[in-house]
């Protein structure tokens, strides 16, 4: 399930600006629709199959349950402009999903380098032995 907005399309700004082909009836069909559920993804996999184009399938399965919408959901705006976004969406995602399990790899390696500060052992350099070391000091650096 993913939601959209009038807001994302650019459609209530750019009506707000007086583009006339923007229709309150467009935007209520949008509103009506924010939520894309599993058979309307499976419409845009259909779509993308015919038009072997990732955006436009979506605007296309978009346009089916909000035809008063359908001229204007993609006004304006370039393939781009949705994958672009949406990659900045997902990799902020990502970062919400590993920024916790790096932060508690940190605390992990920083609690091995106290419990071993004082353990020697020999610091290597272009794969040879060097000079002593400690695992604790070799752990943090």
């Amino acid at each position: 399930m993913a939601n959209v907005t009038p807001a994302s399309t650019g459609a209530s700004p750019e009506k707000e600006l007086g583009i006339d082909t923007i229709t309150d009836e467009a935007l209520e069909q949008m509103r009506a629709h924010l939520t894309v559920t599993d058979k309307d993804f499976e419409v845009a996999r259909i779509e993308e199959k015919t038009r072997r184009h990732d955006v436009m399938a979506h605007v296309h399965a978009f346009g089916a349950v909000a035809p008063a919408a359908a001229g204007i959901v993609h006004l304006g705006a370039t393939s781009c402009f949705v994958t672009d976004n949406t990659e900045l969406l997902l990799a902020r995602e990502a970062m919400d999903l590993i920024c916790k399990k790096v932060a508690e790899v940190i605390a992990n390696l920083f609690a091995f380098a106290l419990r071993w500060k004082s353990e020697p052992t020999l610091a290597y350099t272009h794969l040879q032995a060097a000079q002593l070391i400690t695992v604790g000091k070799r752990a943090a650096q």
